[in-house]
C-alpha cells in the first residue's frame, strides 16, 4: 500500500501546522464539537461495559450449553451464536476502547494518530465488526432453512467442519470490504466528534461505490433472513402442533428459530436506520447530517448489546420456569438444552 498523501492542517498558534494524512481532509479539528448530549463520553463508557459484560456472560452460557448438547442441528446451532457472540464482544472491545480513551484523554486526533494509520484501524474494524453479524444472521437462516426443510440434507452437509467453512466465508467476506478502502476504493475518515473514524460519505464516486457496498450487502443480509426465516416459520407452524411423538422432537427447533427470529427482529430495527440512512445521502447527494449519523450509531451500538441477553433469556429451561404452563404444544425440557 502506498503512503497515504498528506494535508496541511493549522495548528492552534500563530502560523504552525502539522502534515497530516488523507482521514483528515475536509475534517479540521475546529469542527468537531462534543457539547451534543448524544456524543457524551459517558454513553460510549457505558455502551462498551454494558455490552461488553452481556456477551461475555453470553458466551459462558453458550460454551455450557454446547458442552451438554447431544444434537447435531443445535451444536451447529450453537457454533453460529458462539461466533455471534465473538464478533459482537470483539466489535465493541476494539472500536469502544478506541472512543472512551480519545473521549476520556481529551487529545486530539491530529496529535496521536497524524499519518492515519490507526483511523483506518478502526474504519476498518468498524465495517468489518458491523457486516458480520449481519452476514452471520443471513447464514444462520440459511442453516435453520435447511435444518428445518430438509432435515435429512441437513445430517448429511451441515457437518461442523462445514459450518466452520461457512463462519470462515463470512469473516473472509467481511474482511475483504473492510480492506477496500485501503485498495482505493473509499476512503475512512475521522469523524465528528473527533473521537471515531468511519467509511467517508461523500459525493466523491468512490466514496459513494463504497457506502453502497456496505449498506447493500447489510440490507441483503437482513433481506435474506427474512426470507428464510419466514419460509422456515411457516413450515414450523405447519408440523409443530401436531400430536404425534416424532412431531414433538421439534421442540427444540422452535427455541432456536425463536431465538433466530428475535436476532433478526433486533438486526433489522438496529442496522436498517444506519444503513438506510448511508445509502440515501450518497445516492441523493444529500448533506451529512453528523447527529442523524451519531443517533443511527448509537441505535446499531444497541444491536450487540441485545444480541447475547436473546441467548440468556429465550432459553427452554429459562421460558419453563417463567411460563410453566406454555400453552398446549408445551416446551419440553431436553438435557442438552441448558
Amino acid at each position: 500500500m502506498t503512503a497515504s498523501p498528506l494535508l496541511s492542517i493549522n495548528g492552534g498558534a500563530g502560523n504552525a501546522s502539522v502534515a497530516v494524512g488523507v482521514c483528515f481532509s475536509g475534517n479540521e479539528s475546529s469542527t468537531f464539537t462534543n457539547t451534543h448530549a448524544i456524543a457524551s463520553r459517558y454513553f460510549s463508557a457505558i455502551f462498551t461495559v454494558l455490552g461488553l459484560s452481556s456477551n461475555l456472560f453470553a458466551f459462558v452460557v453458550l460454551v455450557n450449553a454446547f458442552r451438554r448438547t447431544r444434537s447435531h442441528s443445535r451444536s451447529s446451532f450453537l457454533l453460529f451464536l458462539g461466533a455471534l457472540v465473538v464478533t459482537d464482544f470483539m466489535g465493541l472491545l476494539v472500536t469502544g476502547s478506541v472512543v472512551v480513551f480519545f473521549r476520556s484523554s481529551g487529545l486530539r486526533w491530529t496529535d496521536l494518530d497524524p499519518d492515519c494509520h490507526l483511523c483506518n484501524f478502526m474504519g476498518m474494524s468498524m465495517v468489518f465488526f458491523s457486516l458480520c453479524p449481519l452476514l452471520l444472521g443471513a447464514s444462520m437462516a440459511v442453516e435453520r432453512c435447511v435444518g428445518i426443510n430438509c432435515p435429512f440434507a441437513h445430517s448429511s452437509t451441515m457437518s461442523r467442519s462445514r459450518v466452520c467453512y461457512m463462519l470462515a466465508g463470512v469473516v473472509m467476506t467481511a474482511g475483504c470490504i473492510s480492506l477496500l478502502p485501503l485498495l482505493g476504493l473509499g476512503g475512512y475518515h475521522i469523524q465528528n466528534p473527533g473521537s471515531w473514524c468511519f467509511l467517508n460519505i461523500s459525493e466523491e464516486p468512490v466514496d459513494v461505490v463504497f457506502c453502497l457496498v456496505f449498506s447493500l450487502v447489510g440490507l441483503l443480509s437482513l433481506a435474506t433472513s427474512f426470507i428464510l426465516n419466514t419460509t422456515s416459520v411457516i413450515t414450523l407452524l405447519r408440523v409443530y402442533c401436531r400430536q404425534d411423538s416424532a412431531q414433538r422432537k421439534r421442540d427444540y427447533e422452535v427455541e432456536m428459530m425463536v431465538q433466530l427470529i428475535l436476532i433478526m427482529v433486533i438486526a433489522t430495527i438496529c442496522w436498517c436506520p444506519l444503513l438506510g440512512f448511508i445509502a440515501t445521502t450518497v445516492l441523493f447527494k444529500m448533506d451529512l447530517h453528523i447527529l442523524q449519523l451519531l443517533l443511527w450509531i448509537r441505535f446499531a451500538t444497541w444491536n450487540q448489546i441485545l444480541d447475547p441477553w436473546v441467548y440468556i433469556l429465550f432459553r427452554r429451561s429459562v421460558l419453563k420456569r417463567l411460563y410453566p404452563g406454555i400453552g398446549p404444544c408445551k416446551l419440553r425440557e431436553d438435557p442438552s438444552l441448558g
